[in-house]
């Protein structure tokens, strides 16, 4: 066995980039640019009215003089004509301003009297409320660099560009293959001996939380020829697959086997850790394998711990990363030396409570957990009051 640090440093040493795709800007959103995106236009294009009111030379408000109205301009037209000395044109917000005008003053600092106006504000500065030419963006600028995640800010930052595509690292094909001669899909009544499958469930509403679908979800009871057709299945069409149960050693535990005749490289097998102990982490040229552990809160521990951060670095940093934060243990905790321990936990201020029912089996105390708290290999005696690590679940 190996313990949690070196598992996950393995992991991270076999993850690689997933190559880039070239997909609409509008199915982008959340995922990472892979190539500098380079501004075509300036923005604003013109001199940009940032509100309703007058156009207007600003060295003809120093004699307190009316100005003729000669025009107006609606957003989305352009000036047929310049201002003039003495002249003013109705202008609306996100209108060009015309030439031989440099200000903007709002309607409501204007009185008018048929054609012409005068001009009541006075705090006005010249170029006020006028949005310069490529003041946000120059045409030729790197606009948004590759590495960069598009947040719906980002999105709306590039449509606003007129960017129409982008090159985008990946979100990987993943497969799920769930095994066990004991598993009932939910709906069915249960016969002597079966429990209700969860785990595809719980796994398809991580990854679902994280904008990826799975694309393949096996099932199959403890046989080897068929794990066998569902791991050559996924190998061939996917960037990642997650087996949960027959990870062990017990004599239908079958899935090592598998993998192995399949030709996957072990990287580790066997974590010092609980819950979670029989972790497999494998590889197939660039097809990364987990193999987790049947017990449902084994399944999503594991799912927490280590498939999540390896999806982040294939997509660029594309879903968010687990959150460490230093929490004061709300009450005592007793565990075996020798194993990391990750308790189930909820989170009331500044504290955490390792929550009851912690086995690896029993989901409702999942159901009710936001955090993962994390306790040292090498320590067995916990006290309340003492600061510990805590793993912040995406609730």
């Amino acid at each position: 066995m190996i313990s949690v640090t070196e598992a996950k440093k393995r992991i991270a040493e076999h993850v690689a980039l997933l190559p880039p795709v070239e997909i609409s800007l509008a199915e982008a959103g959340g995922m990472v640019l892979a190539k500098d995106i380079c501004s075509e236009v300036d923005m604003p294009p013109f001199h940009q009215s940032a509100m309703d009111g007058y156009a207007v030379r600003f060295d003809d408000l120093a004699g307190g003089l009316p100005l003729r109205v000669v025009g107006a301009i609606p957003a989305g037209t352009y000036p047929d004509r310049m201002l003039n000395p003495g002249e003013a044109m109705r202008i609306f917000t996100g209108a060009p301003v015309p030439e031989g005008a440099d200000t903007v003053v709002m309607q409501e600092l204007v009185t008018t009297d048929g054609d012409q106006i005068r001009v009541e504000d006075r705090l006005l500065q010249r170029g006020g409320n006028v949005r310069p030419r490529a003041s946000q963006t120059r045409k030729g600028d790197v606009a948004m660099p590759a590495g960069e995640r598009l947040s719906p800010g980002a999105v709306g930052f590039l449509a606003g560009l007129g960017v129409e595509k982008v090159h985008v690292y990946a979100r990987p094909r993943i497969a799920l293959l769930i095994t066990g001669n004991e598993l009932a899909p939910p709906g069915s009544p249960l016969q002597p001996g079966q429990v209700y499958e969860s785990n595809s469930f719980t796994l398809a509403a991580a990854l679902r939380e994280l904008r990826i679908e799975p694309v393949l979800v096996f099932r199959s009871e403890d046989e080897e020829h068929r794990i066998a057709e569902c791991v050559k299945t996924a190998l061939e069409s996917c960037n990642m697959l997650l087996v949960t149960g027959g990870i062990s050693v017990g004599d239908h535990d079958l899935v090592k086997k598998v993998l192995d005749a399949c030709g996957v490289e072990t990287m580790f097998y066997k974590v010092k850790q609980r819950p979670g102990k029989p972790l497999f982490f494998g590889k197939k040229d660039r097809v990364l394998v987990f193999g987790l552990p049947g017990n449902p809160a084994s399944v999503l521990t594991c799912f927490y711990q280590y498939v999540a951060p390896a999806i982040r670095q294939m997509t660029g940093g594309a879903t968010p990363a687990l959150r460490a934060q230093t929490r004061t243990l709300a009450k005592d905790f007793t565990k075996k030396e020798g194993l990391t321990f990750f308790l189930k936990g909820k989170l009331d201020g500044d504290l955490v409570l390792p929550l009851n029912a912690q086995e690896s089996y029993r989901m409702n105390s999942f159901a009710e957990a936001d955090c993962l708290i994390v306790l040292d290999e090498h320590r067995t005696e916990y006290r309340a009051g003492e600061p510990v690590e805590a793993h912040i679940l995406p609730v």
